[in-house]
């Protein structure tokens, strides 16, 4: 599975996590076809987003006006969630391409035309807060 791949289903399985309280595990599971395995960028991107949710939110509000994550759909906060975690603790991946690639998961995943405007306007903003490479 390439890292487009792996970041829907992290999407997925993030928001199934949000949606019921199943763990990490039992989400991952179900969004996996039937002889797929998770790979470790998959994991990592599902781990790890619930390791630091409650600073990962704090950013996100900080970055939101008028608005707080409890308020913003629940498809738009898991593709957010994981998109601050990947710019801030996946050093390996340019921040522009996590931004990018959630602007593109929030045109994909939501019916609302402003989804990607929105995602992308507070990434940007936590992405100019963050420390250059």
């Amino acid at each position: 599975m390439n890292r487009r791949v792996a970041r829907i289903k992290a999407v997925q399985s993030l928001y199934q996590i949000d949606m019921t309280g199943v763990d990490y595990d039992e989400a991952i599971g179900t969004v996996l076809e039937e002889d797929e395995e998770a790979t470790p960028f998959l994991t990592s991107l599902v781990k790890g987003t619930m390791a630091h949710t409650d600073e990962i939110d704090e950013h996100l509000n900080g970055a939101m006006e008028h608005w707080t994550i409890g308020r913003v759909a629940n498809v738009n906060r898991a593709i957010m969630r994981m998109a601050v975690y990947e710019m801030k603790w996946e050093e390996d991946i340019p921040v522009n391409v996590s931004l990018n690639e959630a602007i593109d998961l929030a045109k994909g995943f939501s019916a609302d035309e402003e989804s990607g405007r929105f995602v992308n306007g507070v990434l940007s903003k936590i992405a100019e807060s963050l420390p250059k490479e």
